[in-house]
């Protein structure tokens, strides 16, 4: 039977429901996008939720459809208490590597939230450094709104951007592809080599077998 959009909210509002009755008031989830692809930067964000105006809907964002992301971007931006998104560029990647940049992204992401949280609901990482207690919770987008209303900001929001640079880069298919390393992509880098938004460091074994 499939689940209502109230089911799953009521079933993705447990781990806030604890953590309210543990005393936590202002609950910051924090996901990440785009730590695999080999071009394009990597989005993290952090939403605070509003408890009294509920967001049906929420999941996972790889589990919805490009059109359901968008709508449900708008909302969670209109009715969240406080959200942040930060980028990380390929040239930041390449100099700290993909964990630290995520990290990175996601504390700048936390800081810069207009209310402090004092718990924070994160999908898998562990963070220090950050304000807030943190709860990691593996494939925390699926089982958290706020880690799937943050899920859902970065996800939107970088992929906005790969739409963007598209027209920057003509050619790539960044658009269709939003910089993974699908079979097009890889043929586009060898016909037109590569741009300042590829990440040198997933690509080296490419880059080595071309100019061997």
């Amino acid at each position: 039977m499939k689940t209502s959009d109230q089911e799953r909210y009521a079933l993705l509002n447990d781990y806030e429901n604890q953590a309210r009755q543990a005393g936590y008031q202002a609950i910051a989830g924090v996901d990440e996008a785009g730590r695999g692809p080999l071009a394009g930067p990597v989005a993290a964000a952090a939403v605070i939720l509003d408890p009294d105006r509920p967001i049906l809907g929420l999941n996972d964002s790889k589990k919805l459809s490009e059109m359901k992301r968008e709508s449900l971007c708008n909302q969670i931006q209109a009715q969240a208490l406080a959200w942040s998104v930060v980028l990380v560029d390929a040239a930041e990647i390449d100099r700290i590597n993909i964990l630290q940049a995520t990290k990175q992204a996601m504390r700048q992401a936390i800081a810069g939230l207009s209310l402090t949280p004092d718990l924070l609901l994160i999908d898998a990482v562990e963070l220090d450094q950050v304000r807030g207690d943190v709860w990691p919770i593996i494939k925390g987008d699926a089982k958290s709104n706020s880690i799937a209303a943050a899920s859902i900001l970065a996800k939107v929001t970088r992929d906005r951007l790969m739409h963007q640079l598209d027209t920057v880069y003509p050619g790539y298919g960044f658009a269709r592809h939003k910089g993974y390393g699908t079979a097009q992509h890889y043929a586009a880098i060898r016909q037109f080599g590569l741009t300042p938004i590829h990440r040198l460091t997933f690509l080296k074994s490419l880059a080595k077998h071309d100019h061997a």
